[in-house]
């Protein structure tokens, strides 16, 4: 294991921002671009932590909110950290929290994919939902989902317990915003968010150095702005070049609830302006044809619940498209769900084996479907990855989408 956090470019397109390299942390090293599928809770639900490493994931995030509400972070320092808790053995992401407040406190929970051309408003909420969070300038107070319990975030308090669950890349707390909110609203939370980033800086630097035993974690950045063009690339510039307590950010992630019409052009802004020898993450994104405009815009790792929560519902990818397996065509079909996937599942199960699951109820059925849709993906930014390398990633797009008819939407966790 390395001691050290570490990005390498070692291939950059002749036109564009896409590039390949390599991230290194103290648990491994992740060749970008690479798809980091979630374990929001330490786990890839239903499926086991070894079969995530056979299927290819290189990494694992998870969620900072749900691992601080239970089992709570000082269980997870004690026991060595997110990777040894959960017994993975590779580099791991927590994301900062920001996410969760924004859905908690709007009501729409785990998906958010809006329409930035409907209507204006800073009190959005889902219909028949709850306000569960309240955004002030110092932090969020928010209540529990699970038990209805008051708890309160700051940027110090992120930090702290990013720390305590010892992932290898962590993210600085920020003011997660709707395509709904006024522009006067974007532009106050991208000032706390800057704030916020500071603040994260220095606590960070305070618990490396009293943490000097542990392993390193990498701090990234989050960049904010909505659909503006301006707003972003001054986010972008400003936490680019911020430095404080004597340290910057290792990398970026890019997050904001994304136009998906726009999502290229956004990440674009970003990325030409975010410095080029970092890595930048791409937040909540993971359908296929949105990961293709990531990686020709410059990003080098993306994460997202999609592939394992449609997996749950009987939907899974395939060359041409998404279907889902537990309707009446694939009761007698005896193919594999793509004839060109190499999964454990494709390989030793049928189309009819998991539609008999599915209706049947059964609890193998989420296992052999989230196996498929998340290798489906990983391998998909692998060959991206290898088409960037040999020099004809825009022949490989053009080939995928003109089969791949489906086109399914954002989620995030």
């Amino acid at each position: 294991m390395s001691s050290k956090f570490a990005f390498e470019i070692k291939q950059s397109a002749e036109n564009g921002l896409a590039r390949v390299g390599t991230i290194s942390t103290p648990h491994g090293d992740i060749q970008t671009p690479a798809f980091i599928p979630v374990g929001t809770k330490a786990t890839v639900k239903s499926v086991l932590p070894e079969a995530m490493k056979e299927l290819g994931s290189q990494a694992l995030l998870a969620n900072a909110y749900h691992l601080y509400l239970q089992p709570g972070p000082d269980l997870l320092d004690e026991a060595g950290g997110l990777a040894k808790f959960m017994n993975w053995n590779g580099p791991t992401f927590t994301d900062s929290g920001g996410f969760q407040v924004l859905s908690l406190g709007v009501g729409f929970k785990k998906v958010l994919a809006m329409d930035a051309k409907t209507f204006r408003s800073d009190q959005v909420i889902a219909g028949n939902k709850e306000r569960l969070a309240h955004v002030d300038d110092d932090g969020v107070t928010f209540k529990s989902h699970l038990d209805g319990s008051m708890h309160r975030f700051t940027a110090e308090i992120s930090m702290q317990i990013q720390h305590k669950i010892g992932a290898d890349i962590i993210f600085a707390f920020d003011e997660c915003t709707t395509l709904h909110n006024t522009r006067p609203y974007q532009e106050l939370a991208m000032e706390r968010t800057y704030d916020w980033a500071i603040r994260c800086l220095d606590e960070h630097k305070r618990l490396t150095e009293q943490r000097s035993d542990k392993p390193y974690q990498a701090l990234f950045g989050v960049i904010q702005g909505a659909q503006y063009e301006d707003l972003r690339k001054k986010a972008a510039a400003d936490l680019g070049t911020m430095s404080s307590s004597g340290i910057e950010f290792d990398g970026f992630g890019i997050g904001g609830a994304l136009d998906k019409d726009s999502l290229g052009t956004i990440v674009g802004w970003v990325n030409s302006t975010l410095p080029q020898d970092k890595p930048k993450h791409l937040l909540g994104i993971g359908a296929p044809e949105d990961l293709f405009v990531g990686v020709e815009n410059g990003v080098d790792t993306f994460d997202c619940v999609l592939a394992s929560r449609i997996a749950r519902s009987g939907a899974v990818y395939t060359s041409t498209g998404r279907i889902n397996i537990a309707n009446a065509p694939y009761i007698r079909d005896f193919g594999p769900i793509d004839e060109n996937c190499d999964c454990y599942t494709c390989k030793n199960f049928t189309r009819a084996y998991l539609c008999h699951l599915f209706r049947g109820k059964e609890m193998l059925a989420a296992t052999l479907a989230t196996i498929h849709n998340e290798r489906y993906i990983v391998g998909l930014v692998d060959r991206m990855r290898q088409a960037l390398l040999d020099g004809d990633f825009k022949e490989m797009k053009e080939e995928f989408l003109g089969r791949y008819t489906h086109r399914s939407g954002q989620s995030r966790d």
